[in-house]
C-alpha cells in the first residue's frame, strides 16, 4: 500500500510539560475526521529523592533525571505525535541546571528516534486561553473545563473535592501543549500525509 493510501482516522497524543521537579505528562487521542481531542489520563512526576543530608546534588540531580527519562519514554509509547513544552533558560543557576537536564532528557529521546513537535510557553497560552499572560489559575480552569471528565488528582477538604493545583498546573500546561501543537504548521503538514 502507498502512503498516498494510509488513512488514519485517530492518533495517539501525548503532551509534555517539562520540569526537574514536577514534569506534566497528558495522554490522548485526536480524531483527525472530526478535528476533536479527547484526553485520556494525566500526571505529574515528581522524583523521589534521598532525604540524605550528605547525598551530593549531582547524585540527587542524576536520579531525578533518570526517573523524569524513564516515565517520559514509557508515556510516548505508541504515540503517533508528541507535544512539548520546551523550557527556556532562567536567572538563576539552579533553574538553569533544571532547564539543561530537562533538555537533555528530551534531546536524548530525540536522539533515540523519538520525534516531538516543539512549542512555547506563549503559543500555549494562546492557544488555550486567548491570552499571552494567562495565569496558572486560568490554565486550571481552561484544562479543567475542556476536559471535566479527565480524573484530575483531588484531595478533600471539609467535606469538600478541591483539586491538587500543585499537581494539576503541570497537567493542564501538558494538554495546552497537546492543544497548541496540533495548531501549528508542522504538524498540519504531518496530518495532510494522514489525511
Amino acid at each position: 500500500m502507498g502512503l498516498h493510501q494510509l488513512s488514519i482516522e485517530t492518533i495517539k497524543v501525548v503532551g509534555f510539560d517539562p520540569s526537574l521537579t514536577a514534569w506534566g505528562i497528558a495522554v490522548g487521542t485526536f480524531n483527525i475526521q472530526g478535528n476533536t481531542l479527547s484526553i485520556e489520563s494525566v500526571k505529574t512526576v515528581s522524583p523521589v529523592t534521598s532525604k540524605n543530608k550528605s547525598t551530593r546534588v549531582n547524585s540527587d540531580d542524576l536520579e531525578r533525571a533518570s526517573q523524569l527519562a524513564e516515565a517520559a519514554v514509557i508515556a510516548v509509547r505508541g504515540a503517533h505525535a508528541v507535544f512539548v513544552e520546551v523550557p527556556v533558560g532562567s536567572q538563576s543557576a539552579r533553574a538553569m541546571a533544571s532547564y539543561g537536564i530537562c533538555v537533555g532528557i528530551l534531546g536524548t529521546m530525540r536522539s533515540q528516534g523519538i520525534p516531538f513537535f516543539e512549542v512555547t510557553a506563549t503559543e500555549v497560552k494562546m492557544a488555550a486561553t486567548g491570552k499571552r499572560t494567562a495565569t496558572k489559575k486560568e490554565m486550571i480552569s481552561w484544562a479543567t473545563g475542556k476536559f471535566p471528565d479527565v480524573a484530575w488528582p483531588r484531595y478533600k477538604k471539609h467535606g469538600e473535592l478541591l483539586l491538587v493545583e500543585s499537581e494539576v498546573e503541570h497537567q493542564a500546561d501538558a494538554i495546552g501543549a497537546i492543544n497548541a501543537g496540533l495548531l501549528c504548521q508542522p504538524f498540519k503538514q504531518l496530518l495532510q500525509l494522514w489525511k
